[in-house]
Parts: C-alpha cells; structure tokens; sequence
C-alpha cells in the first residue's frame, strides 16, 4: 500500500540551515532522533520488549507490591445515574485495546479490499496456515490441559503478534522476499481475526440483550452513515465510544467494538486518484487563491482511502502508547521462591511453550502445503519451504493478544493459573524469536545485491520444494 511521504522526509526539512539546530538543541538530540527511531520497523517491537522488561523488573523488585497497587487502582467515571467503574489496568485491558483492535479492524479491511485477501490465489495460503496455526496449537494444549483447571486457556496458543513477528524479518533486509513478508503480515492479521471471533464467541461474559441490541443498532447507524458518505471523524468517534460502552455492558468483550468500527471504515478513496490528480494539476497552472488551496487539500485528502489515513493516524498511538502500556500492566509476573519452577511443570506453562513453538510452526507449514499441493494457491514469489517454515516459527511469538486471552481466560479464576499462562506465553514468545531469527538467517537468501532475495534460484527453489513434496 503506498504511502505518503512524511514532512521529514522532505526536501526543505532535509536541507535547513544547520545553525538553526544550534538553537533547537531538543529538536536536535531528542525531536529528529527518536522520529527516525519511530520509522525503523521493529522499533514497536523493541518499545513492547522493553515495557515487558521493566514490568517484570517491578513485579520482582522491592516495590512489588506498588506495581499491583498501581494497575489495581479504582478509577470510576460517572455520567448521572450512568457509572463505569473498573481497575486501571481493566481500562487499558477493555479501554486502550479497543485502539489496538480498530487499527487491526482497519487493517484487515484494507487487507480484504485492495490486499493479499482481494486475491483469492494469494489469500489462500495464508488463510490456510492461519487456520492450521490457531487449531493445531489449541489441540496441543487440549490435550495437555483436559479436564483440569487451566482447560479454559486453549485459547491462548493461538495468536501471533504482528508486530514481532515482522519486527524480526526486517531485521534481515533485503534477504527476505517482499512476497512472504506479506505472506506473513496477511496470516498474522487472519490470525487476530480468528482470535477476535474466540474472545467474542467464547471468552465472553453473560450476555445483557438489551445492550446488545443497543451495540447492534449503533453498528446500523455506523453502516448507514458509511452508505451516505457521511465522513465527519467527531461524528465517528461518538457512535465509536456509544458502541464501546455497550459492548462493555451486554456481556461481549469491548475491544469487539474497536474491530466493528474498523471493518466499518471505507478501504476505497471517495475521490478517484486519477481524477483529483488531473483536477490539481489544472488548478495549480494559475494562481491560487485560498479557496483553490483549500480545495487541493480536500482532494489530496479525499484521494487516500480512509482507511490508508485512519492506519497512518493511529498506528503510532496504538504501537507506542497502547501497546507499550498493555505490556507494562500485564507482563508483571512475580517469579519469585519457587513460582518459575512451579510454572515450568505446569501443564498450563507446557502447553502455551509448546503450542505456541512446536503447533504454530507445524500447524502452518502442513496447512500451507496442503493447500499448495491441491492446486489452490501458490508459495509465496521468491520462498522456499525451509524458508517458509522458518517465518512460521517466527510466527509463534504471541505476545500482546496471547497475554490478553490468558486474562480472559482464567479472569475471576486461581490467579496461579494466569501468571502459569503469562510465563508459557513470555518463554515461547522468547524461544520462537531467537529459533525463528536462527532458522530465518539459515533459511533465507544471501546478502548480495539488493533484489537478490526476490530472485532465488530457481534450481535451489525446486531441489528445496521438492524436500515437502
């Protein structure tokens, strides 16, 4: 999806005076630093590991006991009669992920409209491996956790973090084929889907069905304003905050809304790009006047999807504010006398390790070849199969929505049981990095020239498919 150029990148920003920084020491060496951090892409991933450290740091520190106080605080917000009443960390949790879900919700429409999933031939397999990548790692913790107290948290298994799995193949360049680093992004993205429809189906509290009639007549009005290109944000983001609290309130989890909202959003532009283009071009051979320049913003705006905006406006806020405060307020787990050593012989622990290691790479790679090998679609351009099974192992880093279904999963449940789960889902995020990164660094084409990765050869190609059939 094409981007727009950021103002940084500009040829005036680039070439202002150096002894302005002289007066601007913050600009200097904090401003433009940390904006060029911001554009490196796994720098969401390195924010999320470092908030996960320092949480884990708090909660096995002499001030242990303020990191429970803190994420435990009452914060109650009342309107009349009306109140909301949850913990601090219960906001982020039902709160701040409702952001994290839109942008997801976005993404997968934008996915779905002009995307991987637009191509029946490209989305197949990565649909498949997704598919085969939440069931297969499900079973294994099924079969582990039947019948026992931790039987709830098969869910947990199932999901890929999207922004450390691709964090970890940018960090190998060019060597990767632009075909299955899509491949990825498009099966972590159908992977959150399926995880959406778990918590929405079965991690879900008892149903109220007048508010959930409230949520459906919301979504109603958010369709219709959509069919009568009704583009107000404020107007949005009203309905977007209505449908949230009825969410809260009848039962299904709230961050449902976030996704609601998302799918909502048009993928199309309103105006065509070739059309506004030429319209632009014709106003700006005379002199503008204000009303003109007005109108070259409205078709400059009006000729990116809203749903290109709506990513490019919330991602930051989502990867460097929500997420990093999801991980600080779930990822403290106290470890210390014998908890690690406990967790470790939990069959809770050992199911969320092995389906997230052992069940997502063998879950995708079988579904993936399945579907290959019965004509219904294709590897992705420039992968091998020791490559493609060497992604999927990266895949099994689940990290953010992993460690919000172990909080579904066992909540008003043995608090035991969800740091068990958040330890299992900490030790195999950590395992599928570092043997994913190890398999992808054998795996993947060599450095050579730029483009090389997208080339292989084709004799190499052939002798590897031919290993998997």
């Amino acid at each position: 999806m094409p981007k727009r150029e950021e103002p940084w990148k500009s040829p005036i920003w680039r070439s202002e005076p150096a002894f302005l920084y002289s007066k601007r020491p913050l600009a200097r060496y904090i401003g433009r630093p940390a904006a060029e951090f911001l554009k490196i892409e796994p720098a969401a991933g390195l924010v999320l590991v470092a908030c996960a450290a320092v949480a884990m740091l708090w909660a096995n520190s002499p001030w242990a006991a303020s990191y429970d106080a803190v994420w435990g605080l009452d914060v109650t917000f009342q309107f009349g009669d009306f109140v909301l009443h949850h913990s601090l960390k219960d906001w982020v949790n039902d709160g701040l992920m409702a952001v994290f879900f839109f942008v997801v919700g976005v993404e997968i429409k934008s996915e779905i409209v002009s995307g991987e999933l637009s191509s029946i031939r490209n989305a197949v397999p990565p649909i498949a491996g997704a598919a085969g990548g939440m069931i297969v790692p499900a079973l294994i913790y099924t079969a582990l956790n039947a019948g026992g107290p931790g039987a709830d948290g098969w869910g947990i298994p199932m999901a890929t973090d999207i922004a450390f799995a691709v964090g970890v193949l940018a960090l190998f360049g060019s060597r990767i084929p632009s075909a299955a680093r899509i491949f990825l992004l498009t099966l972590a993205i159908v992977d959150d889907l399926g995880a959406i429809a778990v918590i929405a189906v079965f991690y879900t509290d008892d149903l109220s069905l007048p508010w959930l009639a409230t949520a459906g007549a919301l979504i109603a009005v958010a369709i219709t304003l959509r069919l009568l290109n009704v583009w107000s944000g404020p107007v949005y983001l009203i309905v977007g905050v209505l449908l949230w609290v009825a969410m809260l309130q009848s039962g299904v989890h709230a961050t449902i809304a976030g996704v609601a909202m998302g799918l909502i959003i048009a993928a199309k532009p309103l105006l065509d790009p070739a059309a506004a283009h030429a319209e632009a071009q014709e106003m700006a051979k005379g002199g503008l006047t204000a009303e003109e320049t007005e109108r070259l913003v409205k078709l400059a705006r009006d000729a990116v999807p809203p749903a290109e905006r709506i990513q490019e406006q919330n991602h930051r806020f989502s990867s460097f504010v929500v997420l990093p405060l999801f991980a600080l307020a779930n990822a403290g787990v106290a470890l210390g006398g014998d908890a690690f050593a406990t967790a470790m012989s939990s069959t809770v622990t050992l199911g969320v390790i092995l389906g997230l290691v052992l069940g997502k790479v063998t879950g995708i790679t079988a579904a993936t070849w399945l579907v290959v090998r019965l004509g219904l679609g294709r590897l992705p351009t420039g992968t091998t199969w020791p490559l493609l099974a060497a992604i999927t192992l990266v895949a099994g880093i689940g990290f953010t929505v992993a460690l919000f279904i172990t909080e579904l999963a066992f909540r008003g449940g043995d608090a035991a049981l969800t740091d068990e789960g958040k330890i299992g889902v900490l030790c195999a995020s950590l395992i599928a990095a570092l043997l994913g990164s190890l398999a992808v660094h054998l795996a993947a084409p060599g450095r050579g020239r730029k483009g090389k990765a997208d080339n292989p050869d084709p004799a190499r190609e052939g002798a590897a498919n031919a290993e998997l059939g």
